[in-house]
């Protein structure tokens, strides 16, 4: 059965890195995993993957020893049981401004007793092969991770509440999107957005939650390429 390259690193206290794709890319995949890269995230909310491409990359990834999480459009079941059926192993579910939102996120992401996730054929689940189904379920669960991305205003409404509820892993935050929330598109440094982004830190591990930058790094490939590619014309 699969294992999560970021579960197996936190057991052992290390920290891990990642890409973000925002297009199919098997080679820049293949490449990064060569690397020892831990992980790779798919862009499904901003970038131009389909059911069909992400599978395919889900594929690739995992070949190349690399996990597969993604970033999903809405934190609707349906939607994210689309994703996992792929084989994604890490859902970043955007925004989660309530208490209500946290749970549903939460819930769409595991099997039951802890979720209401949709058991199914597909090649997430061995196409149906293997240990037992119980097993399977349990095992899944253990190795699924849920991170819910906090962006809106409207979170400092019940932020101590959406950062107790059960099943979610790991919070991140979405300044550029929290700075248009409170008027000031494009001011990411603006003191009010830094002053969101120590409250959630506070919140989080008042609550005794981390953040998902205590465990990983990510960059983005477009970043990566760019970086190198200056680098090689200097």
């Amino acid at each position: 059965m699969k294992i999560n390259n970021l579960i197996k690193n936190i057991n052992q206290n290390i920290l891990s890195y990642g890409c973000q794709l925002n297009s199919p890319a098997s080679e820049q995949i293949e490449l990064l995993g060569m690397a020892g890269f831990d992980f790779i995230l798919f862009d499904g909310e901003h970038g131009t993957f389909t059911p069909d491409t992400l599978e395919d990359q889900t594929r690739i990834a995992e070949m190349a020893g690399l996990t597969p999480f993604a970033m999903v459009p809405n934190i609707e079941r349906s939607t994210i049981h689309s994703f996992l059926e792929r084989g994604i192993l890490g859902i970043h579910g955007p925004n989660i401004n309530t208490k209500e939102d946290a749970e549903k996120l939460s819930k769409a992401c595991k099997y039951s007793p802890s979720g209401t996730r949709s058991l199914s054929l597909s090649r997430a689940t061995n196409f149906g092969f293997g240990t037992s189904r119980k097993k399977f379920m349990e095992h899944t669960n253990s190795q699924t991770i849920v991170i819910a991305l906090l962006e809106h205003k409207d979170v400092l409404e019940e932020l101590d509440e959406i950062t107790k509820v059960p099943g979610i892993d790991f919070y991140a935050i979405g300044p550029k999107d929290f700075a248009q929330s409170i008027g000031r598109p494009g001011e990411m440094d603006h003191p009010d957005v830094k002053d969101f982004e120590k409250k959630v830190v506070e919140s989080v591990n008042k609550n005794g939650k981390k953040m998902a930058g205590d465990v990983y790094r990510v960059i983005k490939s477009s970043e990566l390429f760019y970086s190198a590619a200056k680098s090689f014309i200097k």
